[in-house]
């Protein structure tokens, strides 16, 4: 685990704010060089802990007005089966979040698209069309209270 200073902290929250930020504004806010801050985000890039720089698209702008939690149970639980049914799901457009979950059911799918005619179609024709499904229950999200992707670690 790579230990994370103040700085380093200051970092991800800048850069999770903006990801657009370039090295000499974001030295600017940090009151350091751009050079040290420059070998700061390359280390974070290089170590893993910045994954990725993205654009959030607004999914409602985008005509994707509605968000289902889908969950799933399967019906084996070997390996092989479960790496068929991932391998499936990350091809799957709609899908924008996939979690393997404990309790009554064995993942959990974010589902976005435009209407319930579009969601039964995503049921009805991909994944009803994968052979390891055992059951699934549909909960339809009314409204999002907080949708935040980023985390600053705290100090540990």
């Amino acid at each position: 685990m790579l230990k994370l200073d103040i700085t380093d902290r200051d970092i991800l929250k800048f850069l999770q704010e903006d990801a657009k930020l370039t090295t000499k504004e974001l030295a600017g806010r940090l009151n350091l060089s751009p050079t040290p801050v420059y070998e700061r985000v390359k280390r974070l890039e290089n170590e893993g802990v910045i994954k990725k720089y993205i654009a959030l698209v607004d999914r409602e702008k985008v005509g994707k007005d509605l968000m289902v939690l889908c969950n799933i149970r399967l019906k084996e639980h070997e390996k092989e089966a479960g790496i068929k049914f991932v391998s499936a799901i990350l091809t799957f457009e709609e899908v924008i979040e996939c979690l393997n979950i404990s309790g009554d059911y064995d993942f959990q799918l974010k589902v976005v698209v435009d209407d319930m005619r579009s969601y039964q179609s995503f049921i009805m024709n991909k994944l009803a069309s994968l052979e390891n499904i055992g059951s699934t229950q549909s909960i339809f999200v009314m409204g999002e209270i907080k949708n935040e992707i980023s985390y600053i670690p705290s100090e540990s």
